[in-house]
């Protein structure tokens, strides 16, 4: 006999209510990802903020 699995319920319940947060989530990582591969070792020198929070 085989045992209930209540996960595959639990997940498709639970995607209709997060689908938004878990879009969003991906497409704000992949933004900041892209944003921060392009910075090079001259934009970290020239950066106002980074200087600010260099470790000494």
């Amino acid at each position: 006999m085989r045992k209930f699995d209540p996960w595959s319920i639990f997940f498709r319940k639970e995607w209709n209510r997060n689908w938004p947060f878990l879009t969003g989530f991906s497409i704000t990582g992949t933004i900041i990802i892209k944003m921060t591969v392009g910075l090079t070792e001259e934009d970290f020198k020239n950066s106002p903020f980074a200087q600010a929070h260099k470790r000494k």
